[in-house]
């Protein structure tokens, strides 16, 4: 007899707990035949010190044990492993035994003598059932990852606010930040925030999008449309009816592009590539950019008037080298998550390393911080993350000149001290003591120096 589940899944452990070695011998044996990989011990201490070493699906524990009872042995094993599944078998059982068992986490309660149809039944039905919880937990797990905005900053608490304020209305949102910030994931949590929330998400990624396909993408194209259309394609807008469109870099789309888009914002329908009959739609319109759309405005690169469509609420997505307060957060979620991820222990990263993050510049922002605790958390061997294991860009002095290039002789002389006074911070490493020496210059009047020069070091 071979069972559904087990013709699917036949690669799954089990672990047989019973004094009585027929009763293994006979288990082991049959469950075997179904597929499955078995091991088996003759006692609870047995048990507990397996599994220490290994992980099983599920555990068949008698409730008659030598030592300790099946009973304690499944209180030890829920401490341990609070989501093992077991089911508990026994000659002797009561009623009361098995609400126990129950009470204590057992899925279910099988009497002896063992029917094998009977064993059959419940493993499929508890294999079946655990299946089904690990699927909730990683969808669960992967909507928070995706939705987790990390940070208690000043900046994060304003952004949460005016999601939380914005997310209930139907007014259009435009996100400004640089590459790396986070803007994908503000619109996504003003879109769950939103009545939509149970409506599609549609991200289109204007950037991406060769400008030839773009219309195709983003209004669909009947069959026949272009060489190579054989059927029918919905786009984006069509794709997200009654939910949310989110125009990721919406500053690269072409000026063409952005008058069909304006056009649908104002009259909610539009025409597929090749088509002649309007569409009606509804959806919410959110836009991210890195570009001062203002300046593209005047460069001619971006419409003014469908500036003025998606702007009606601007959001501002700080940086991450404006939120460095936010910085260890940041980097304990991600190091839990990809610890998790790729079944390493937990990993910690030491003061020093801290602070030589702390003090990096991060021009690619939260996605560069968590591109770099994914390569320590892979890379690294040891427990404790120390600067010394931080990627060599890190740790050089980070200094940075914000002055624009000068524009009159007095800011040509400046110019040219500041310069000097760069270099001689980088060939002394940021040392403001060393580099004060060095050009003969006191160390509080060097500070001075680096304050109206704008200059940053650590």
């Amino acid at each position: 007899m071979v069972s559904p589940l087990t013709q699917t899944a036949p690669s799954n452990r089990l672990l047989v707990v019973d004094d009585e070695e027929n009763v293994r011998a006979s288990l082991k044996a049959v469950l075997e035949d179904e597929g499955y990989t078995v091991e088996t011990v003759g006692c609870g201490a047995d048990c507990v010190r397996l599994l220490e070493r290994r992980n099983f699906d599920l555990i068949f524990l008698d409730v008659w044990l030598p030592g300790k009872d099946g009973l304690e042995v499944l209180k030890e094993i829920r401490s341990r492993r609070p989501t093992q599944y077991v089911i508990m078998i026994s000659g002797h059982g009561t009623i009361e035994t098995a609400v126990q068992a129950t009470k204590l986490g057992a899925f279910d309660f099988v009497e002896k003598p063992l029917s094998l149809e009977k064993i059959l039944l419940v493993l499929e039905h508890a294999l079946k059932q655990k299946r089904l919880e690990e699927e909730n937990r990683s969808l669960k797990d992967l909507v928070r990852q995706e939705t987790a905005m990390i940070g208690e900053s000043v900046p994060m608490i304003a952004l949460r606010q005016q999601i939380q304020y914005a997310a209930p209305t139907e007014g259009r949102i435009l996100i400004f930040g640089e590459n790396g910030t986070g803007k994908e994931l503000v619109a996504r949590l003003i879109h769950l925030g939103s009545p939509r929330r149970d409506q599609p998400f549609v991200e289109v990624n204007c950037a991406a999008i060769p400008e030839d396909l773009i219309e195709s993408e983003l209004f669909g194209s009947e069959k026949g449309a272009y060489t190579g259309s054989t059927e029918t394609r919905k786009g984006k807008f069509e794709l997200g009816d009654g939910g949310t469109v989110f125009l990721d870099e919406v500053g690269d789309m072409s000026v063409k592009t952005q008058a069909k888009v304006l056009r649908v914002l104002e009259e909610q329908r539009f025409v597929r590539l090749g088509g002649s009959q309007p569409i009606e739609i509804d959806v919410r319109v959110i836009a991210a950019t890195n570009k001062n759309l203002e300046e593209e405005i005047e460069k001619g690169n971006f419409r003014e008037d469908l500036f003025f469509r998606l702007n009606v609420i601007p959001f501002e997505v700080p940086p991450l080298r404006e939120r460095k307060e936010d910085i260890p957060l940041l980097v304990d979620y991600f190091m839990d998550h990809f610890c998790d991820r790729y079944g390493k222990p937990k990993k910690s990263i030491s003061k020093q390393a801290m602070q030589t993050l702390h003090f990096y510049y991060w021009p690619g922002n939260v996605r560069e911080l968590k591109n770099i605790v994914e390569r320590l958390v892979i890379m690294v061997p040891n427990q404790k993350v120390e600067a010394s294991d931080l990627p060599t860009t890190l740790r050089k002095p980070n200094i940075r000149d914000f002055r624009p290039a000068p524009q009159r002789w007095q800011e040509a002389r400046e110019d040219f001290e500041r310069k000097f006074i760069l270099e001689k911070l980088r060939e002394y490493d940021g040392n403001i003591s060393r580099t004060a020496a060095a050009i003969g210059m006191e160390r509080t009047h060097l500070h001075r120096k680096l304050k109206a020069y704008k200059i940053q070091t650590k």
